[in-house]
């Protein structure tokens, strides 16, 4: 991810899709999934609820920077499944995203390239019903000052429209602030500048 690329895109809700070949049924599910638990999770009610399926092959990217993916082929032959449907991820450039498709076998074997294109075909059928948005990425910092310092915070938080995640104003202040990456540094910069004021890197969303 360069620099200035702090969006990325997801689905904002399940979408479905099918494709039907030789008697072989694929049904396609796409789901927003945010971390490894969301995707057991989805899998694991998937297989519950579609128990008498012969296959439920599936492929997931996760994170904004898109680092964490996996796919799996569930016993169909290796490449024929979990790679197309991750294909079709990548097609649309979408992360924070699980994709399972379930297949009825039909009787008929379908070949590897029959295969490939019944899982790709059933994905992009989701897909193409699929909400897909584009979410930005968000550095989260902790700003901590004593109360003199309110009007000046303020003023910054005001002027730059920055997201306020969490506040406690007890002996002394705290703020958590969401900041959009590609301002992130100008923004630690400018709060940093003001004598009395600690700030602190939590996290990215």
């Amino acid at each position: 991810m360069s620099l200035f690329e702090d969006e990325y895109k997801t689905i904002g809700r399940l979408s479905e899709g099918s494709y039907k070949e030789k008697g072989s049924k694929f049904l396609a599910f796409a789901l927003p999934a945010k971390s490894e638990e969301d995707i057991k999770e989805h899998l694991g009610r998937l297989r519950k609820e579609y128990h008498d399926a012969r296959h439920h092959c599936y492929a997931y990217r996760l994170g904004s920077d898109k680092s964490a993916y996996r796919y799996n082929d569930d016993g169909e032959p290796s490449g024929t499944a979990g790679k197309p449907i991750y294909g079709q991820i990548l097609s649309y450039d979408l992360t924070n995203i699980l994709i399972v498709v379930i297949r009825y076998f039909g009787g008929t074997k379908l070949g590897v390239s029959g295969l490939i294109n019944a899982y790709k075909s059933a994905v992009r059928d989701a897909l193409e019903e699929a909400q897909i948005i584009s979410k930005t990425i968000k550095d989260i910092y902790s700003i901590r000052f004593e109360y003199p310092l309110m009007n000046d915070i303020m003023r910054i938080i005001k002027d730059e429209d920055l997201q306020i995640v969490r506040q406690d104003f007890q002996l002394s202040c705290e703020i958590d602030l969401g900041v959009r990456k590609s301002r992130s540094t100008r923004i630690h910069d400018k709060f940093a500048g003001i004598h009395g004021v600690q700030i602190e890197y939590l996290r990215t969303v």
